[in-house]
């Protein structure tokens, strides 16, 4: 059981030619020949992800100033060509069609080409609306999403101040005090900083700021938005910028308190899971390989990368339970089946760590519900999973 690579939000791709593409440098210049010759042009999304997946940061570059040159909307070009790309990035990972290395240098180019955008005559606009803060939560390194709504927002008139990624919570509400500002947008994309997204959400709330909120992390439909006390969800950045356009968001209550929100953290199940993961997956780990013995001729960089999957388990599993949401948890031990089989990995070891981990957990009711309900989604959503374990 080994990923090598970070959790995230399931995604789904198709394409192959653009991953050939990286893998043969080679190509590197093809989508610059194609903006030399309009007759042979793709779509334009289709175009940069070419140029991107490539690693052709100047090709792309110039073909998202082209598109301004040519009259399209700075707005659009951001949204609808390079957060386009951006996700296509996200599922040619997902299905091992390109490494880490790539996403990232990929994600760099598209952060790159943002920046070219947002220095166009045609993007510069006077602040005619309030000031806005934009922040990732503390712990996410997924900027760019937070990026593009900073971006629009300022398109659309808003005074923005960008924090960037990974935001500690006391410098944001430090900011606050500092600037004044008539709302947060807080941007999350991985599900186990809800945690700490609540903290932010609660302090900016403390101080009268109120707070929109944005990202994968935050579940179908923001269902997690409104179990946190967000004053507002977007699923997207034209959402979040047409939903502040319309009315102020409402002045938040000032004795508002996390455990209001959550009262069922009073069993300290996640409290306890979350101070003692390491322990955890110490102690899954060892018994894991008497319950499945080919894990015993891993070598030692393997044993690295399992013992990492089963840390983003338990942090997971904490997550679930500072919810109460066996969804949550449910959807990413799939999704981690989906990741391992994408990379020929067979998911069989997954059933045996849950119900480990359950053993480990049999004095907390939440935790084993939890647990029981993903064994039993992935067992039989993913019969290989249920295969033999010797």
């Amino acid at each position: 059981m080994s990923t090598s690579s970070p959790p995230r939000p399931p995604h789904a791709g198709h394409a192959k030619e653009p991953a050939e593409q990286v893998r043969h440098p080679g190509h590197a210049k093809e989508p610059a020949e194609q903006v030399r010759h309009p007759g042979h042009a793709k779509e334009p999304a289709e175009q940069v992800w070419h140029a991107v997946s490539a690693m052709d940061e100047y090709a792309a570059t110039e073909l998202v100033l082209r598109m301004l040159d040519e009259g399209t909307a700075p707005e659009d070009v951001l949204l609808d060509v390079i957060a386009v790309v951006q996700s296509r990035v996200g599922e040619e990972w997902a299905a091992d069609r390109i490494s880490v290395a790539q996403e990232h240098a990929a994600t760099a180019i598209n952060d790159r080409a943002v920046t070219a955008v947002s220095m166009h005559p045609t993007a510069r606009t006077t602040a005619t609306r309030g000031r806005i803060t934009v922040a990732c939560v503390d712990g996410e390194w997924h900027a760019l999403p937070a990026r593009l709504l900073a971006e629009v927002l300022k398109l659309r008139g808003w005074h923005v101040d960008y924090l960037g990624a990974q935001v500690p919570t006391p410098h944001l509400i430090a900011h606050l005090h500092h600037t004044r500002a008539d709302a947060v947008a807080l941007s999350g994309s991985i599900a186990t900083r809800l945690p700490t997204a609540h903290a932010a959400i609660t302090a900016c709330q403390a101080v009268g700021v109120p707070v929109i909120v944005g990202g994968a992390a935050f579940g179908p439909r923001g269902r997690y938005a409104r179990l946190l006390g967000a004053d507002a969800w977007a699923p997207e950045a034209r959402a979040a910028a047409d939903h502040l356009a319309r009315s102020p968001l409402p002045r938040p209550q000032p004795d508002h308190q996390q455990f209001d929100d959550l009262p069922h953290l009073a069993d300290q199940e996640y409290t306890t899971v979350a101070r003692h993961s390491a322990t955890l997956v110490g102690t899954v780990l060892t018994a894991l390989q008497d319950t499945v013995p080919a894990l015993r001729a891993h070598n030692d960089a393997q044993r690295e990368r399992t013992a990492e999957d089963l840390a983003h388990i338990v942090e997971f599993l904490a997550t679930a339970l500072y919810l109460d949401d066996d969804e949550l948890f449910t959807r990413f031990i799939t999704w981690t089946a989906q990741i391992l089989a994408a990379r020929g990995v067979p998911p069989h070891s997954l059933p045996p760590a849950l119900d480990l981990l359950a053993r480990e957990l049999h004095d907390f009711p939440r935790a084993t519900r939890i647990l029981k309900a993903a064994t039993h989604t992935l067992t039989t959503a993913h019969p290989t999973a249920a295969g033999n374990t010797a």
